[in-house]
């Protein structure tokens, strides 16, 4: 899939689960939604998900601001709202760079 462009639903997820666990497409479904399903829960109560190896998915508060409507120019006030943020960790990143893990980028390990 790489450089494809591909998207990945919840039915591909979904199917993989199936092809590589064993359980049923329905169970498989089931549990895909599980895990979706506490991820977001955890999330809306301001927990931050730390996946290992894979990445944390965080909240953070963003305060008001003033913006700008770039087709008038007018300024309008943004409201104040949490957003969710992604950090994947060095292992991910080592991944989409194809990088080998445990070979360095020239950092040293303390």
């Amino acid at each position: 899939m790489t450089g494809t462009g591909k998207t990945v639903t919840r039915v591909d997820l979904c199917e993989a689960v199936y092809q590589k666990v064993g359980l049923s497409r329905t169970e498989s479904s089931a549990f895909v939604e599980l895990v979706l399903k506490e991820i977001t829960d955890c999330l809306e109560k301001g927990e931050t998900v730390k996946l290992s190896s894979f990445g944390s998915f965080m909240v953070r508060k963003k305060g008001q601001r003033i913006g700008r409507n770039p087709k008038t120019g007018t300024e309008v006030p943004i409201s104040p709202r949490r957003v969710m943020v992604f950090k994947p960790s060095a292992i991910l990143k080592q991944r989409i760079n194809g990088l080998a893990i445990g070979n360095g980028d020239g950092n040293k390990a303390d």
